[in-house]
Formats: C-alpha cells, structure tokens, sequence
C-alpha cells in the first residue's frame, strides 16, 4: 500500500521540485529585485528632487543677494537725476502806471535738515521761464536772470547772473505758424508760448559743511511778462555715473554679473576652505592615532626589552650566585685545610718538643 501510494505521488513530487518550485523561486526572486530596484529608485528619485531643491534655493538667493547689491549699490551712488522747485516771483507793484514798479524776485527752500544735493557731484542750475509771444515781450529784446546759493546761515555760497530772450522769428514765420496751429490754439490744446532756459550755473558743486539751502532768483527786468517760472537743478553725470544713467540695462547686466562672480567666488573658496579644514582635521586625527599607535607599540617593544634583559641579568645574578655559593666551599675548604696543616705541624713542632724534652730528661737521668 506505501509502496502504490509512493508511486503514484512520485510524479507530483517531480512535478514540484522540478517545475513549480523553480518557478515560485525565480518569481519571488524577481519580484524582491524589482521591489529593491524600486525602492532604490525612489530614493533616488527622492535625493535628486531634493538636491535640485537645495541648488534652486541656493541659485536664487544668490541671484537675489546680486541684484539687491546693484541696487543697493545703484541709489547709494547715484544722485538724484533732477529736482524741480517752483518759483512763485514776487515784485512792488506801482500805483501810477501799469506793471511792476520792482524787479520781480523769489526765495526758493531747497532743503531744511537734510542735504539735498550729493557732495562731488556737479549740477546744472537752470531758470525756466514760460514767457508768451506777446508785443511787449517782443518789444523787451535782452533780460537778466541772477540767482544767489546760500546756507542755512544766510550765507552767499555763490551767486551768478545770466542773460535771456525771446527766440527770434520772423513775422511770416510766426504767421504761418499761428495759420498752422490755429485749430490747436483754438481748442486749447497749443498756447503761443516760449519757454526759455536760463542755465545759471553749469558745474555747482555742493560744500559737505556747508550745504545750500536757499536759492533767491531775480529777474532783472520791470516789463518782463511771464506766465510761470520753474527752478531745475539736473546732475550732470560724468565716468561711471553717466554709463549707469545713460546704458543702465548694460551697466545692471555688468554690475549684477560682478555680484554673481564675486558671490560664487567667495562661496566656492568658503565650501573649499571648510573641506579643506575637515580634511585636514581628519588627517590630524589619522596622524595623531597613528603616531598613538607607534608610541604604544614603542613602549610595548621598550617593555618586552626590559623584562627580557630583566629575565637575563636575573639569571646572571642567579649564576653568579651559583659560583659563588660553590667557590664558596672550596674556600672554606682549602682555608680549612691549611689550618689543620698549621695545626699538624703545630703538632709537630710541639711533639719534637715534647721528644727533645723527653730525651733530655731520660740522658739526665
């Protein structure tokens, strides 16, 4: 009966040792690699997305620190482009004719506290005067502008005066011109105006102790007639100051490519300095235990060596001992022997006595 049931289930057994057993094991086999090749995979995945992450991060806050240094760098170097006052002129009028009886004139605040205009850097001062094309200020031909710079003590820092006129245009000129523009003067759109710059001064330079703070304008004319006049003081900008104002997209690409290198530079010889110093730190330990180890193994040799000559001069000291403890006797002996040979002949000498004596004694008698 076992041996039928043995041989009926012989070919399950085959089948399963031999087929389904390879199988399942090739399957799991498979399965574990690619469940470890996965999970390789995502922590890898996982790193990279990471790193991409802190090089991002890093990128940007660099960018940001170059471009906040331009501009930084920008609005503490360069001055304001202009400053614009108005200048409200003033003058006596006269009770008999029409018109000003005084020239007309107007004091200007600058600045109360804080200097307004940047120590080094040169300006051009400029009276604008809005003037109409009328006959009288046809009629006026040549004026004088004078302004005066003083500080906050009242004091005459510079004073300068200037001439001024109409732009000359000829009556047919002016008639077409007025036929041309008519629609727009008609609407409102277009005035017949002139608008005259006076440049005062070209190249004022500020004192650092004593700063302007008042301007104090004078027209030098009594049939002058104006509709505004406006104060502008423009910085004149030369080297590095005029290529900022002039090509700024240029000068803010090399100044924020400057920031980027100097940044990176000092970045790159920061990372390399402090693996610099791990490595050096590490090959100090690794020194420092190997010279631990030298000296161990120095002293483990030293103390071999001393109880090895220990041992040795032990066994000397034993030796020696040993002859002496066997010279020793033979001393003693030959000590011993020579007494008993002094005691015999001692002996000797006393028995010859003793005969002599005896001899004589027996002749006496």
């Amino acid at each position: 009966m076992g041996l039928i049931t043995m041989i009926l289930a012989l070919p399950f057994e085959l089948l399963r040792g031999y087929i389904i057993q390879p199988v399942l094991d090739r399957t799991q086999h498979t399965y574990d690699d690619y469940k470890n090749r996965t999970k390789q995979g995502v922590i890898s995945a996982r790193e990279i997305a990471i790193k991409l992450s802190i090089l991002a991060l890093a990128a940007a806050v660099i960018i940001w620190m170059a471009v906040f240094m331009y501009i930084a760098f920008y609005y503490t170097y360069m001055p304001a482009i202009a400053h614009i006052r108005p200048v409200y002129m003033q003058f006596k009028p006269c009770e008999d004719i029409i018109g000003p009886c005084s020239f007309p004139q107007a004091h200007v605040l600058l600045t109360r506290k804080q200097q307004l205009l940047m120590v080094g850097q040169q300006y051009r001062i400029s009276v604008n005067i809005d003037m109409p094309e009328s006959e009288q200020n046809l009629r006026l031909g040549m004026f004088m502008v004078c302004a005066e710079m003083r500080d906050q003590r009242t004091q005459l820092r510079n004073h300068a005066c200037r001439s001024a006129m109409l732009h000359y245009r000829s009556d047919l000129a002016r008639t077409i011109s007025t036929f041309v523009m008519s629609p727009l003067i008609i609407f409102g759109f277009k005035e017949e105006t002139q608008q005259i710059p006076v440049e005062v001064f070209s190249s004022y330079e500020d004192d650092l102790e004593n700063p302007v703070t008042d301007v104090f304008v004078e027209i030098q004319s009594r049939q002058i007639q104006f509709y505004s006049v406006t104060l502008h003081i423009t910085a004149h900008f030369s080297g590095l100051r005029y290529i900022m104002f002039h090509w700024p997209i240029l000068s803010a690409s090399i100044g924020i490519g400057a920031n980027l290198f100097f940044i990176m530079t000092v970045s790159l010889l920061s990372w390399y300095h402090w693996s610099d110093s791990v490595w050096m730190e590490e090959t100090r330990k690794r020194l420092r235990d190997r010279a631990e180890e030298s000296r161990r193994k120095r002293s483990e040799g030293i103390s071999r060596d001393i109880s090895t000559t220990t041992i040795d001069e032990k066994s000397f000291e034993d030796d020696e001992d040993m002859s002496i403890i066997e010279e020793k006797p033979l001393h003693r002996s030959l000590e011993d022997d020579s007494d008993d040979i002094e005691e015999l002949s001692g002996l000797g000498e006393s028995g010859e006595l003793r005969l002599r004596k005896s001899s004589s004694s027996e002749s006496h008698a």
